[in-house]
């Protein structure tokens, strides 16, 4: 029980900045909010925005952005504090070992895979179904044998289905691509990122400055017709109206859906340690990649919504389709383009996160440090780690449909930003001394509110997210419990600690049980 509380010191974090094992500093505030933009702006307004507004909110979807936005903003402000405070790999885990302790740092190092090697898997899937709709522009076809996975969830019965194929074959090769690109090194990483994000971007804003002209005020008519709540309790809805299936509707239970289209703000705290001057750069680049995409987001829901009554929007591509419908052909192969490069830099960003998280744990010797832990001697990237997140997320991508996937990543991402919420309140209490170049204003206001608002949009998600969340971290505590708990460097130090060992002795110690670190 003393172990599996204890935190990791925070002079011990400082330390690791310095080390010889550290990830190469060369990212500025440009390239850490490009990495930003480059992992919110995808999934979200190319795929989410056609399903949300057409089940769940209505034109009503431009208040479920705001609504996840302030959540999100309320998240970001935590997330920046602690990256200003602790610039090392690791993200919300490293930030739950200081301050909650190490089952509490597993737990979150665990859920975080949810967040980043999963969601990896559902981009590629949605990349996979982007480009190949792209390809068909031009006559191009895959054989439908290797053009998706080999079952799906039926939408009528819940129940599997045999797709007649046997791989997702475009989705395996993005991600090998992606992977090799990872590998190379961090500087290649965020040129390649840049380079997609200003493509799409300016899709985006194609997207919002024609669009805009095609408006029709009578499709915001009514604005919500699913109403304006929506929230359930483990899937039971206990405010608002309830959809097929049981699901509620309405505008928060829009939020809770198109959640998934912010994950990936916080990945720019888990390049902290690449970061060239991390106690500015990196909440400069958390809170810029977020305001910028949560002013897009709410862009695109009021012209797509504009342009098209909101039963009439196409649930697969409703962007480029939307433009279609008002009879604008030409601009459905550049949004397609834009998709197809919006999809591949969220799949960047976010494998490029899974190994530092998979770096971060590995250093504390919660996982294998000899190989998550090994830093590439002249590319300075976990190559490992970072290849091992390629094959589980071709394996994902390849062989489980896109449903199954999505599902176990919203709730995962919303507990990550409880625990961030409330370790800087924790924070404040236990170590009021510490150097915080940023500081989230209105503590404890401001982590008390994102606490709740993340907590009404995990409640408000369907009872099986709760079942598969429960099922997810039954599993990573198994681990934990036999392989972690023995192996990690807080259970060295408490070791020596009870063998009477101190000062240069025990760190004797503790080098040689770490010396691959």
């Amino acid at each position: 029980m003393k172990q599996i509380f204890a935190k990791k010191p925070l002079q011990v974090l400082l330390d690791e900045v310095v080390s010889e094992n550290r990830l190469r500093r060369i990212l500025g505030p440009v390239s850490l909010t490009s990495l930003g933009v480059g992992a919110i702006i995808g999934t979200g307004i190319f795929v989410l925005t056609g399903i949300a507004a057409h089940n769940t909110t209505g034109p009503a979807l431009i208040l479920s952005f705001v609504v996840s936005g302030i959540a999100c903003i309320f998240a970001a402000l935590s997330y920046a504090e602690f990256a200003s405070m602790v610039p090392v790999a690791g993200s919300a885990y490293t930030y739950a070992y200081a301050t909650l302790g190490e089952l509490f740092a597993w737990i979150i190092g665990w859920d975080l895979i949810l967040e980043y090697a999963v969601a990896s898997a559902t981009v590629a899937h949605g990349w996979s179904h982007y480009f190949q709709d792209f390809i068909s522009i031009f006559g191009i076809k895959f054989d439908h044998f290797i053009s998706t996975a080999p079952f799906d969830i039926s939408s009528q019965t819940g129940h599997i289905i045999a797709t007649g194929s046997l791989l997702d074959l475009p989705a395996i090769l993005i991600t090998v691509i992606i992977t090799t690109v990872l590998v190379k090194g961090i500087r290649e990483s965020a040129g390649l990122n840049a380079g997609i994000v200003i493509t799409k971007l300016a899709i985006v804003f194609l997207v919002i400055i024609v669009g805009a002209f095609y408006i029709n005020p009578n499709n915001w008519h009514p604005f919500a017709p699913y109403g304006y709540t929506g929230i359930s309790l483990f899937g039971k809805t206990i405010f608002g109206q309830t959809g097929p299936g049981g699901a509620p509707v309405g505008v928060l239970a829009g939020a809770a859906l198109i959640f998934f289209a912010y994950i990936g703000f916080d990945s720019v705290s888990t390049h902290s340690e690449e970061a060239k001057n991390p106690q500015r750069d990196v909440p400069i680049g958390i809170i810029t990649s977020l305001i910028l995409c949560t002013i897009l987001y709410i862009a695109v829901s009021g012209v797509l919504t504009g342009m098209v009554p909101y039963n009439k929007i196409n649930i697969d591509a409703p962007v480029s389709n939307a433009f279609k419908q008002v009879g604008l052909i030409w601009a459905q192969f550049l949004i397609s383009l834009g998709a197809v490069a919006g999809i591949t830099s969220v799949l960047l960003v976010m494998m490029l996160s899974q190994a530092r998280i998979f770096l971060a744990m590995a250093r504390d010797g919660l996982i294998p440090a000899k190989f998550f832990g090994d830093v590439h001697h002249k590319f300075r990237t976990p190559w490992k780690s970072t290849i091992l997140t390629g094959i589980f997320v071709t394996i994902l991508a390849g062989f489980l449909p896109l449903k199954v996937l999505a599902d176990l990543v919203n709730i995962g991402t919303l507990f990550a930003f409880v625990v961030v919420c409330a370790a800087v309140l924790i924070m404040r209490k236990t170590h009021p001394e510490a150097k915080r170049p940023f500081r989230a204003p209105f503590v404890p206001l401001v982590p008390i509110l994102g606490i709740i608002i993340c907590l009404i949009l995990m409640f408000s998600l369907p009872e099986e997210n709760w079942l598969r969340l429960f099922g997810w971290l039954l599993i990573g505590l198994s681990i934990y419990y036999f392989y972690g708990r023995k192996h990690s460097i807080m259970h060295k130090i408490m070791q020596n600690q009870e063998n009477g060992l101190v000062g240069d002795e025990a760190n004797t110690v503790i080098e040689s049980d770490a010396s691959n670190l």
